[in-house]
């Protein structure tokens, strides 16, 4: 099947098939490797991508139904160099093997768009859906609340 998919501001016309994954059409059809596939499930959030502003797992979303919104890989997020939350991260050591990262920072980032003062509760709801098999948790906290400019418990 043919679509369009515009992906970090650039529009791309794609023939793929209609079973196609949008994790593997970011990854294989345009070479966003940062999105990673984790587990293929939905549970680890690796493959998360903004779609419309809202965090959604890439490994779960047909790329059919991306056509005709707005989809937003790592790549996009820090397309002028390292954004004030990638550079929280790295401060607060919220990352070890970096697998999961870029999921943590586009839901991160999701969660910072609709609320920008996040409690640490606020925080553990919010990143729920990402998990960090190196335990990462706390920097990962801390980098987002100093963003928040909440004050860590």
């Amino acid at each position: 099947m043919r679509l369009t998919l515009l992906v970090n501001d650039e529009r791309h016309e794609l023939e793929i098939a209609h079973t196609a994954r949008l994790a593997d059409v970011l990854r294989d059809e345009l070479g966003l490797v940062g999105t990673k596939i984790g587990c293929g499930e939905g549970a680890c959030g690796a493959c998360a991508v903004l779609v419309d502003g809202r965090a959604v797992n890439s490994c779960l979303l047909l790329a059919a139904a991306a056509e005709g919104h707005s989809v937003t890989t790592i790549e996009g997020i820090s397309r002028d160099g390292l954004t004030p939350l990638q550079q929280a991260f790295i401060a607060e050591d919220a990352l070890q093997c970096g697998y999961c990262t870029a999921g943590q920072v586009v839901a991160a980032t999701a969660l910072l768009a609709v609320n920008p003062s996040p409690t640490v509760e606020d925080v553990r709801a919010g990143m729920v859906g990402n998990l960090c098999r190196c335990g990462a948790y706390p920097g990962i906290e801390r980098a987002i609340l100093r963003l928040g400019q909440v004050a860590p418990a």
